[in-house]
């Protein structure tokens, strides 16, 4: 039999035996804690940890490193003729390009182009092209050797004539020896250079060298009167062989 249960309102009935399911109270709602403001004004200020830096490579390390090489330089000194051929002064300029192929080796090709000039001896262009092994013996010294072509090319000279004159040359002729040198001379021969230079690093990019190169070149000199053999149609010339030996000085800036 159910009881009945009088209260200030509608009457609730329960079963008997039952007790009433009572839901649990919610937990009251709690404000966020708050942080002082000093503790945040602490982590503000708090720095991470240190970050250091890569090491910085040394300028001259870096051009111990393998790569290519451009160089541009300027060379002066004396061009000697051997056995009566002509000399004269030389000035001018050299490139060099190449690759250095680890801390102690380099191999490069040089060119020059050098005016000589001697009042009686050489009047005109000197060139050269060498292959040049170079072997940096320290971050400043360094000594190449080169092998390659050089020649002359001469206008018209203050060179007396030589006989056999080339109007009474029915064919072309060989000197025995380079003296008396012909009036003018224009060939190419073989040419070898020993070089010596003090090298000073500007930065990571150039660097700059003072240096001494002697060579010694031997020009196969033609000279051609513009006449030619009746026969064969063939031209007319005059040779001779012209041994050369020379030093100059260089000073140059080369470019990594």
């Amino acid at each position: 039999m159910a009881a009945a249960v009088l209260a200030s309102g509608p009457a609730i009935t329960y079963a008997q035996g039952v007790a009433p399911a009572i839901a649990p109270a919610a937990p009251p709602l709690s404000a966020p804690a708050r942080v002082p403001e000093t503790a945040l004004l602490r982590d503000k200020d708090v720095e991470g940890e240190p970050r250091l830096s890569l090491p910085t490579e040394a300028d001259r390390d870096a051009w111990k490193r393998g790569g290519f090489r451009l160089g541009l330089g300027f060379v002066y000194g004396r061009m000697a003729g051997l056995k009566g051929a002509p000399s004269g002064r030389l000035i001018g300029a050299t490139i060099r390009l190449g690759l250095r192929l680890d801390a102690d080796w380099s191999v490069l090709a040089s060119f020059q182009y050098a005016l000589a000039s001697e009042t009686g001896g050489l009047s005109g262009l000197r060139f050269a092209g060498t292959i040049d092994p170079t072997w940096h013996v320290t971050s400043h010294l360094s000594l190449a050797i080169g092998l390659g072509f050089g020649g002359i090319v001469e206008g018209s000279t203050s060179r007396s004539q030589i006989s056999p004159l080339p109007s009474t040359l029915g064919a072309s002729y060989t000197f025995p020896s380079p003296g008396p040198p012909l009036p003018t001379c224009s060939g190419i021969g073989a040419t070898a250079l020993a070089r010596a230079e003090w090298g000073f690093v500007l930065g990571p990019r150039a660097m700059t060298a003072l240096g001494v190169e002697a060579f010694g070149q031997w020009t196969g000199c033609v000279d051609d009167p513009g006449l030619v053999e009746a026969d064969t149609g063939q031209s007319i010339v005059r040779r001779q062989w012209w041994p050369h030996v020379g030093i100059v000085g260089t000073w140059g800036i080369m470019w990594r």
